[in-house]
């Protein structure tokens, strides 16, 4: 079964994109996020760009960063075997050398906030607010 739905499809290409309706201003797809999120072994990867199946774990979706050394063991050369990136966004270097998993705060997980010392569970839910 194949599932197809051409609207939901189109609207988060656009979405993805950068060009859709979207109420926050300014997002952007965070590539390096995603590939930890959702490949953060990196099989993925490595499956459909041979050119980097040498290099272990998560640190395939961020080949760029890695020490001359690291690449000279996977055999990639920057430039040769593999393209230096065209762009790195800001945004993406929170995410370079973390591991899947790892810190919560990094990985875009909210924060709770904080409750006042003094007032109990019982303040935010009960509807007399007089305390």
């Amino acid at each position: 079964k194949v599932d197809y739905d051409v609207c939901s499809n189109y609207g988060n290409w656009l979405y993805s994109a950068g060009i859709g309706n979207d109420p926050q201003e300014n997002r952007k797809f965070n590539m390096i996020k995603q590939g930890l999120d959702y490949d953060g072994n990196g099989d993925y990867v490595r499956l459909w760009v041979p050119e980097l199946q040498g290099i272990k774990g998560a640190d395939i979706h961020t080949p760029w960063a890695l020490s001359s050394a690291a690449l000279s063991q996977a055999g990639v050369t920057l430039g040769e075997t593999y393209p230096q990136p065209v762009v790195t966004a800001p945004e993406w270097s929170r995410h370079i050398h973390q591991r899947p998993g790892g810190s919560p705060h990094l990985r875009g997980s909210k924060r709770r906030p904080a409750q006042h010392k003094d007032r109990g569970i019982d303040f935010y839910f009960s509807r007399k607010k007089d305390a």
